[in-house]
């Protein structure tokens, strides 16, 4: 009776152990700045395309802009055939003037900017932070744009 007990009580060490180098490696091997997601395409190719795009702008010191990538990168896959997807690093240089245009005041924050129709949804984080209410804010939208392209015609 105690041998198995013993046995039982290895096993359970064993796999604990097993579990916990597993999540140490995947931990090691995640990305520790949002700029290593290297989600979507430059700002300025997105401007040019016909669909709308849904762009994030974060810093790289930011833990909430680091939380957030994981949900634009499974969005990213879900909606990459009706928004472009886009990352901006607000730190850099070149994205100052964008940055300010847009008032960027806080991180990170997600818009839905609409080249064809010059429109721009500023997205609450409420929203943004919530995977189901995200999708629910993109399909609202592109319902809605598929009425202007209509009455356009």
């Amino acid at each position: 009776m105690k041998k198995k007990l013993f046995i039982t009580i290895g096993i359970i060490i064993a796999l604990a152990c097993t579990s916990a180098v597993g999540i140490a490696v995947t931990m090691m091997n995640a990305p520790k700045h949002p700029s290593e997601y290297k989600i979507g395409i430059k700002y300025e190719e997105a401007l040019t395309s016909d669909k709308p795009m849904l762009a994030v702008f974060y810093v790289d010191w930011c833990g909430y802009c680091l939380r957030f990538m994981p949900k634009f990168n499974i969005l990213s896959k879900l909606y990459k055939d009706k928004f472009n997807f886009v990352m901006v690093n607000v730190e850099d240089k070149e994205n100052v003037n964008l940055a300010n245009d847009l008032g960027i005041a806080g991180f990170p924050t997600v818009y839905i900017l609409d080249p064809k129709y010059d429109n721009r949804v500023l997205l609450s984080n409420s929203i943004y932070q919530n995977l189901a209410k995200f999708r629910v804010e993109l399909d609202r939208y592109l319902r809605i744009r598929k009425l202007l392209d209509k009455a356009s015609e």
